[in-house]
């Protein structure tokens, strides 16, 4: 019993000492990285500092050339991606653009993964059980009968949000989510994000470099520089550790006109709730 629940209380993800490496060219030297339950965690870093590679190392598709990573108590890097179908059940991912099938209609798509894992439930329940998706994404019912053709981009994010949902995950990987989103579009999927956390009691790790996301919705944020984490932590603590990329990304003129926004809109809300 106690040996339960210590795995459910230990943290979901875990990477240690990791060494990603393109020929002689090191994309992380010695990375460690350790992701708590139930928190959004947000990774920021410069263009070509590896946060989609540090991600694909999570999820078992880029193999590390050295270091450890755990995730939900499993080795992925000690373990053939074709054997690790248990823990890979229990995450979900949104790639950068949402990565669907062009071929296949948006419920389609949903269904891809439960074909995968569960072969055995039968169409009727697998096509109810993608319409719920589809909604719990924010997307109309009848959009599980379109196309990603026939989608704006911030439809397309939320049928990969749909998708990723599939499995009823306790891991969701977001790559960029709000890239290429208007300003309300983006409020909007940083709203739902942050509620589906709340409601099903997801870990969310989130690549980005919105600077609105990451001040409304996460928890914590990791910061990838020289080739490793340089720090964690919440916003006003990465600012005291007076590292100059952190400064400047932070209290630029783009971080210091998020945080006026931050602060109106929790101020908004108090006043509303009063």
């Amino acid at each position: 019993m106690s040996e339960s629940n210590n795995t459910a209380s230990a943290p979901p993800i875990v990477v240690e000492g990791l060494v990603n490496k393109f020929g002689d060219f090191a994309v992380h030297d010695g990375l460690d990285l350790t992701v708590e339950r139930g928190e959004i965690l947000g990774v920021v870093g410069g263009s070509g500092s590896g946060k989609s590679v540090l991600m694909r190392s999570i999820i078992g598709l880029q193999r590390p050339s050295a270091g450890r990573v755990e995730v939900l108590g499993q080795s992925i890097t000690d373990t053939d991606p074709d054997s690790d179908v248990g823990v890979r059940s229990r995450w979900g991912v949104l790639f950068q653009g949402g990565a669907l099938f062009s071929t296949l209609t948006v419920g389609e798509n949903v269904e891809v993964p439960i074909k995968q894992f569960y072969p055995d439930i039968s169409p009727e329940l697998r096509r109810e059980i993608a319409r719920y998706k589809v909604m719990l994404s924010g997307l109309p019912q009848d959009a599980a009968d379109k196309y990603p053709s026939e989608l704006s981009g911030g439809m397309k994010k939320r049928a990969g949000l749909a998708r990723a949902l599939a499995l009823d995950p306790e891991l969701l990987f977001l790559d960029e989510p709000t890239a290429g989103l208007d300003p309300i579009g983006a409020a909007k999927f940083d709203r739902l994000t942050r509620e589906l956390k709340e409601t099903l009691g997801l870990t969310v790790f989130l690549i980005t470099h919105d600077l609105d996301t990451l001040y409304e919705i996460c928890d914590r944020v990791a910061v990838i520089a020289e080739k490793r984490i340089i720090a964690v932590g919440t916003i006003p603590e990465l600012i005291e550790t007076r590292q100059p990329w952190i400064e400047e990304y932070f209290t630029g003129p783009r971080g210091r006109a998020a945080e006026a926004a931050h602060h109106s809109n929790l101020a908004r809300a108090d006043a509303q709730g009063g």
